[in-house]
């Protein structure tokens, strides 16, 4: 369990929530750092799906809008660790996938009037019209519910490996957001992943969402030598998974001493790893190739310690990765 400590020595220590309603509160309060400023937290709790047929109640939902031509709709699920993952949260999920099959009329009307007596969201509608492909709500809203499968976010205070193991058998695609709270005496502080952080970082002002087609691996020597340029596949990546459909290359940035992007190749199938909450890329047979150096540049903390998101065609125009995302 972590503690922070504040620059005048004050230490905080997690707070254990016992009700889930305190949880949400703070979650809802705090919507907009959480899940992310492209997009729009829906505080709706209505029953949606037939009765006794997987009928359930989402405790929100999330319209993301990070992507221009791909947005996404997602059902929201706010959990205590202490709840039972497999009969309680595991069957949640499952409800959620039975129900948006069942009830999209319903959900488009609730998010719909949500949307008409709300000035603000509207606002940060119209900014989002204005750059895709879509020109208003309805449009919108029959994408991402009935073109698209809406997908899953589950808020909880720890994600646990037997969460993930359960979210591996699950068809309906899901995210997980870890939140907490510390206090200190009658301050509080609140810890959390933001929702798809790690793609959010790697926009720059001069690239759009829609262009980051490729994931960018760290990768050691011998690894490297066999995975990559042998096997054609690279595992144990975590990927977000509103970017399984979207990645079209993968590329190597090779660790010291090489420390630079050296070759890339395209994507044939993501597929999941074992019961975990990573992924296994299998590369196209011969598309690997060597690319001029990407240098590591001049600005710190350029060097991927983790998986990054690029555009292929940056890539190969790039020089140092101060250019990708400096």
């Amino acid at each position: 369990m972590y503690k922070i400590i504040d620059d005048a020595g004050a230490a905080y220590e997690q707070y254990v929530y016992v009700k889930e309603s305190d949880f949400e509160k703070m979650i809802v309060s705090n919507a907009d750092k959480i899940f992310g400023p492209t997009g729009i937290y829906f505080d709706i709790k209505r029953l949606i799906g037939t009765p006794k047929k997987g009928a359930t109640i989402p405790d929100g939902y999330f319209l993301d809008l990070t992507f221009h031509n791909d947005p996404r709709l997602y059902l929201v699920e706010v959990e205590l660790k202490s709840h039972d993952v497999y009969g309680h949260i595991g069957e949640q999920i499952l409800r959620f996938g039975i129900s948006t099959g069942t009830d999209k009329y319903k959900m488009k009307n609730s998010l719909l009037s949500e949307v008409n007596k709300d000035d603000e969201k509207k606002q940060k509608l119209a900014a989002y019209f204005s750059k895709s492909k879509y020109d208003n709500i309805n449009e919108l809203l029959d994408k991402v519910i009935f073109e698209n499968k809406p997908a899953a976010i589950i808020v909880i205070d720890e994600a646990t490996d037997e969460l993930y193991n359960v979210m591996a058998q699950l068809t309906m695609s899901t995210e997980v957001i870890e939140a907490q709270t510390y206090v200190c005496g009658n301050k509080k502080l609140h810890r959390f992943s933001p929702f798809k952080d790690e793609v959010m970082t790697d926009l720059t002002p001069d690239i759009d969402a829609d262009e980051l087609d490729t994931i960018v691996v760290p990768a050691r020597e011998e690894g490297f030598n066999e995975e990559f340029l042998k096997n054609n596949r690279w595992f144990e990546i975590r990927i977000s998974s509103a970017m399984i459909d979207k990645i079209k290359y993968i590329a190597a940035y090779q660790v010291s001493p090489v420390s630079g992007i050296t070759y890339v190749g395209e994507v044939d199938r993501i597929e999941r790893y074992k019961d975990t909450n990573k992924y296994i890329v299998f590369f196209k047979p011969g598309t690997v190739k060597k690319i001029n150096k990407v240098s590591l540049g001049t600005k710190k903390g350029m060097a991927p310690q983790a998986p990054r998101y690029s555009s292929y065609k940056k890539i190969l125009e790039a020089k140092t990765l101060d250019e990708l995302w400096g």
